[in-house]
């Protein structure tokens, strides 16, 4: 079995970016060498990206543009080829994800402040949004920002962080997913005015949620009730240390496979907090703090094993990797570094496991 993972990186002056565009890598799990194998420069911002749920296509937004690309993947060399892109979307997509049936794809748009809904063509290409889910603002003309689009562990409720940035609200948005592809609200909890919430995570038992709050650096623990959609707030810990007074800007969230254990990235601060699940309550308890060993870590995901977390630290131009300690919940840094610039996004894909 080997093991490809596609990194997107953003491009443009605008971000001060230093990225190429969208990168393949192939990984040898025994060794943890990279080796980077295509790289497609011909597009801009390629900021976030997802499967299909068969894995046979990748997509991803374009940050800052209005665009959404599909990519077909040779399931030889782990290599894409373009099939499309829709140009029709809200400004700034920022995160796309698939639905359970395989038929939808959702596109959660900052600026735009919406989730937009388009269909996929049997070939893994992109039709036109056929739905828009909008998150209304404080007053006519104004948006609540879309920052993330996340289902629940039963692919039922898709989960809408947004932001309010001064013309909407800070605020978790809770759709239903309908046989069409429309997106049913059921429920938004607000989160304290100036805390704009950024993403959230799922528990794999689907009863707790995780949301990270980017200006007020916090992560909130909610109860979730998977018949009705409604979250609970039952607790809220800063994602720094007591001891620090400055600034930051908290940004990824995600929890272990084992539910034991949560992470978040703090940007400015340039660190990772690593936080204990208690199984029975969903409550947290900090148990450390450690530099990411880089630059303004925007994100971080698990590799495939799920033994390694690994950092995308964007304004220093690396990939950064760190044990788990699955007992305790350690990270320790593995000197392993990739170098790749402006890294934003991660994926694996791993072949000969269908």
């Amino acid at each position: 079995m080997k093991t490809t993972a596609y990194i997107g990186c953003r491009t443009t002056k605008e971000r001060n970016a230093r990225g190429l565009g969208l990168k393949v890598y192939d990984v040898n799990s025994a060794t943890g060498n990279w080796t980077e194998k295509q790289l497609l420069s011909e597009f801009e911002n390629p900021s976030y990206l997802c499967f299909d749920q068969n894995e046979d296509y990748l997509y991803c937004v374009h940050g800052d543009m209005t665009s959404v690309s599909a990519f077909k993947i040779s399931n030889e060399s782990g290599e894409l080829s373009l099939i499309n892109t829709i140009d029709t979307v809200g400004k700034n997509p920022v995160f796309l994800t698939v639905d359970k049936s395989n038929q939808f794809l959702y596109v959660a748009c900052l600026q735009g402040g919406a989730v937009y809904t388009l269909r996929r063509r049997d070939d893994g290409g992109l039709s036109e949004p056929i739905h828009t889910a909008k998150l209304p603002g404080r007053f006519e003309g104004g948006v609540s920002h879309a920052h993330q689009c996340l289902w629940d562990q039963e692919m039922a409720y898709l989960f809408v962080p947004a932001q309010g940035r001064g013309i909407g609200y800070s605020e978790i948005n809770v759709f239903e997913a309908q046989p069409d592809g429309a997106l049913e609200h059921r429920y938004s909890h607000r989160t304290r005015e100036l805390d704009e919430a950024r993403h959230v995570a799922v528990h794999p038992n689907n009863r707790y949620v995780y949301g990270i709050n980017e200006k007020d650096n916090s992560v909130v623990y909610y109860s979730f009730d998977s018949a009705t959609g409604r979250l609970e707030p039952r607790q809220i810990l800063s994602t720094l240390p007591e001891w620090y007074v400055g600034e930051g800007q908290a940004s990824a969230v995600l929890i272990h496979s084992s539910g034991k254990y949560l992470i978040t990235t703090n940007r400015i601060h340039d660190s990772l907090t690593v936080f204990a699940v208690d199984a029975n309550t969903g409550y947290l308890k900090c148990l450390s703090n450690t530099s990411c060993m880089g630059k303004t870590p925007r994100f971080a995901t698990f590799n495939p094993e799920g033994n390694q977390l690994i950092v995308a630290n964007e304004d220093s131009d690396t990939l950064q990797f760190f044990q788990i300690n699955s007992n305790s919940g350690e990270l320790t840094f593995t000197g392993q570094t990739v170098r790749t610039e402006s890294p934003v996004c991660v994926i694996f894909r791993r072949f000969g496991s269908k």
